[in-house]
């Protein structure tokens, strides 16, 4: 394929994808296929000559879609929401077409200090403290990674080195192994099962800590299986706060916990990796409160911010703390800017050494949304739309609710009232606002323009 002819199949491709996420609805959002189903529709060994751009296209049709999960679908409600957007997959195309590996500062500087910027850009959107930004002079700074799973790894392994260290210092003759175990991780009973992964991989112990009524690890209950442990020879070194937990969305209690993390002398993490999107927004950013103990803290822009697959973003406080775990400078990746104070090579905050030109997604996103408009996109359900979908429910007479406010809130009240309904009225009722509000939401972002149209 040469220039002239990648430009016409690079069309052809965006009208292909623009079509499929355009018309997604109408396909069966879970696959209708079984195990192995695809291998007898493919030759047995590759083509020796080569096929057509169009005889590849009609395959993707006939054999891969029929096994696709469709992410992207409005019936998808499994797992959690993949972040996608045109801005975001025009960036992944570009930083396919650039194909740099941008392990350090010199094998591509823009992909260096691009992600440097845009990290900082989304901290800021986060209110994270001055020390996590790198603009602000602050020791930390921002890196993006490919997961969530990944973040709570690469900050146990650098807690268990900086334990490891600080114990040696104090009693010379403890060993490695010595130490590592004795050393123990907690986490919260509605964690996910990542920070188990990472204990595993780091070869130390981890003790759920008992969550409470509102699946919320408190820091009482933490307290009193750190001194448990430590009466029985234990070092406690590493805890996981969860924003956002898998089954219910539940928040640990950060507020509480930061300060017993920084007075007992442990590494703080935080995964947000689903819920750490809504903090932009003023009237979540609450939640985050007490981010000025945390050593380390994550979420995920490709699962609510608009960024496609993969775009974990991480901060730490200090940054020496993670690549003193992970440093190593052979003669081969060495460059003469690296003692620069303002230099990053990023292969020294990871786990692979190669890594792609991420930040062009976040850039892209940013530019092209602004603030204002990923905030919009987070709250979707504004006062506004709500006024709009009960303007448009009472408008069909099939059902009738009426409205109150709760402080700031326009809510819609369902109340119970007949003496013989049953389950089968709520379900229709239910399928019957879910299929106003989708009308509604695939009308347009603007719910005054909405509201006029149905009032009219």
């Amino acid at each position: 394929m040469n220039a002239s002819e990648f430009r016409r199949r690079g069309r052809e491709m965006v009208e292909y994808v623009a079509g499929y996420l355009e018309a997604i609805e109408r396909r069966q959002v879970y696959p209708s296929v079984e195990p192995g189903y695809l291998r007898p529709l493919l030759p047995s060994c590759a083509p020796q000559e080569p096929d057509t751009f169009e005889e590849i296209m009609e395959d993707v049709e006939k054999i891969i879609m029929p096994g696709v999960t469709h992410w992207n679908s409005p019936y998808f409600f499994a797992y959690f929401p993949t972040g996608n957007s045109f801005p975001s997959i025009l960036a992944d195309m570009l930083c396919g077409a650039i194909g740099c590996i941008g392990f350090s500062w010199a094998a591509s500087p823009a992909c260096t200090e691009l992600e440097m910027v845009m990290m900082d850009w989304l901290g800021k959107m986060l209110q994270l403290p001055d020390a996590f930004l790198v603009e602000r002079g602050g020791e930390g700074g921002g890196v993006i990674q490919g997961s969530a799973s990944e973040s709570t790894l690469i900050s146990l392994l650098a807690a268990r080195t900086k334990a490891t260290w600080r114990l040696q210092a104090a009693s010379p003759g403890l060993t490695k192994a010595a130490i590592q175990e004795k050393l123990v991780a907690y986490c919260s009973d509605q964690a996910h099962c990542s920070v188990e992964r990472a204990s595993l991989v780091g070869g130390v112990r981890l003790k759920t800590i008992p969550s409470d009524d509102k699946f919320a690890m408190r820091a009482a209950a933490l307290q009193k299986a750190l001194e448990e442990d430590k009466a029985a020879g234990l070092i406690p070194f590493f805890v996981v706060v969860t924003l956002g937990t898998t089954s219910c969305c539940s928040f640990d209690r950060l507020s509480e916990v930061g300060p017993l993390c920084d007075k007992e002398g442990l590494w703080l993490h935080v995964d947000a990796a689903y819920a750490g999107s809504a903090f932009i927004c003023p009237e979540f950013r609450h939640l985050l409160d007490g981010v000025e103990f945390v050593d380390s803290f994550n979420f995920n822009p490709h699962k609510w911010l608009l960024v496609n697959f993969d775009c974990s973003a991480m901060w730490v406080k200090n940054r020496t703390d993670l690549t003193g775990a992970f440093k190593l400078d052979p003669v081969y990746l060495k460059h003469r800017h690296q003692a620069s104070g303002f230099i990053t090579d990023y292969r020294h905050w990871q786990l692979p050494l190669g890594r792609r030109f991420r930040s062009l997604k976040l850039w892209f996103v940013f530019r092209m949304y602004g603030v204002t408009g990923l905030q919009a996109y987070i709250r979707k359900g504004s006062n506004e739309l709500n006024e709009a979908l009960l303007e448009k429910i009472n408008a069909t007479k099939k059902i009738h609710l009426v409205p109150c406010h709760l402080r700031d809130q326009f809510v819609l009240r369902f109340a119970i009232c007949s003496s013989v309904v049953n389950s089968s009225h709520v379900q229709l009722a239910w399928e019957h606002i879910r299929g106003l509000a989708t009308d509604l939401l695939r009308a347009g972002p603007e719910p005054k323009a909405a509201l006029a149209e149905i009032k009219s």
